[in-house]
């Protein structure tokens, strides 16, 4: 563990567990603990597989803890003065209560998309603005939708430039443990004023792209689906967009003769490959819906699994905070590699 980052994840979620099974999966980190404010599920895996548990206010929980039969391994406190770098993954707004925790004990600190830009100052995106995360003590890891887009609208700038990006992100409702959000039976406009606040989060990463965005939330946990028009700089034919998007593994084309129709078969797809989790952690791009005009005018559907997408990012952001790897593409391909992203194939499971 002496020459591996110590990372700690603050807040074992949707997120936070996801990242903590991703850094477990890295050579060059070790994963110190993670907190949680009262034992439940997640816990109770959590410290089967061998993962310290550090109560947030030990002095409320630690008897609770104790009654489930679950050991813990000192304080929230006690579990970051160990880390090199705490990935905080707590509910929106709790990040920027625990950031002043962080700069009393001088550690490096990734928050999440649901903060807002200027608690960290930097935000990030691994194709984006890897470098600008080198060194920093604290970093945003843009939200879900964001980070979709990001990873879509950089690959077509790279390519052939965007002149303007008008984006439509049809949003799930709540992720699929989220009761108290439902049941759900409407479609919501959110937010009613527009433009939706998605296209100034991509400028944190992207700032010369032109973009509007709106949203609405649908009666569904499954993904979030995005439908995306841009105007290129130049006319591609549709056959070098389709060759571009596919140069960056975090993009994947679906194929039609794949038969996926829909997000419920995205999700589906996971689980049959046997994905942990069922993560999709890839841009989910309809190849079928990918058309170009006369103009250069592009559109396409793509789903986003707003649970896991941004989880490579983070692990990427940690190499580029701490240092251990300055070049943008080697992080990635690594990331990459050791989540199996661009490559179905390590996941397949074998059928009796």
């Amino acid at each position: 563990m002496a020459d591996k980052v110590k990372v700690a994840i603050n807040g074992y979620g949707t997120i936070g567990k996801r990242v903590a099974s991703a850094v477990m999966r890295q050579d060059d980190m070790a994963l110190i603990g993670v907190a949680k404010t009262k034992p439940d599920y997640d816990a109770y895996v959590a410290a089967k597989n061998g993962i310290d548990i550090y109560p947030v206010d030990p002095a409320k929980a630690e008897s609770k803890f104790k009654a489930a039969g679950i050991k813990i391994a000192g304080s929230n406190e006690d579990m970051i003065k160990k880390a090199d770098i705490i990935v905080d993954c707590t509910p929106g707004g709790i990040g920027e209560q625990n950031k002043p925790l962080y700069e009393k004990l001088g550690k490096k600190a990734i928050f999440q998309g649901g903060e807002e830009h200027e608690l960290a100052g930097t935000s990030f995106n691994a194709v984006c603005n890897y470098d600008e995360a080198i060194g920093k003590q604290f970093v945003r890891v843009v939200s879900c939708n964001t980070t979709g887009l990001a990873r879509l609208i950089y690959a077509l700038d790279k390519g052939f430039g965007v002149k303007k990006v008008r984006a439509t992100m049809m949003r799930r409702g709540g992720d699929p443990n989220d009761v108290k959000r439902g049941p759900i039976n409407a479609i919501v406009p959110d937010p009613v004023k527009l433009p939706s606040h998605h296209g100034p989060d991509l400028n944190t990463v992207l700032p010369n792209i032109k973009i509007d965005t709106v949203a609405v939330k649908l009666p569904t946990t499954l993904m979030h689906m995005h439908y995306v028009n841009m105007n290129l700089k130049v006319t591609p034919s549709r056959d070098e967009v389709v060759s571009t998007l596919k140069q960056y593994p975090r993009l994947w084309l679906i194929p039609s003769w794949m038969n996926i129709k829909s997000t419920a078969d995205v999700m589906e797809f996971g689980r049959e490959l046997g994905r942990p989790r069922n993560d999709m952690m890839e841009n989910c791009i309809w190849e079928e819906s990918v058309s170009v005009d006369d103009s250069g005018e592009v559109n396409l559907f793509q789903a986003i699994h707003q649970e896991s997408d941004a989880i490579p990012e983070n692990v990427d952001c940690i190499r580029a905070m701490m240092g251990i790897e300055k070049d943008a593409k080697k992080s990635m391909d690594k990331t990459d590699k050791t989540l199996g992203l661009g490559n179905f194939a390590p996941w397949i499971q074998k059928l009796p």
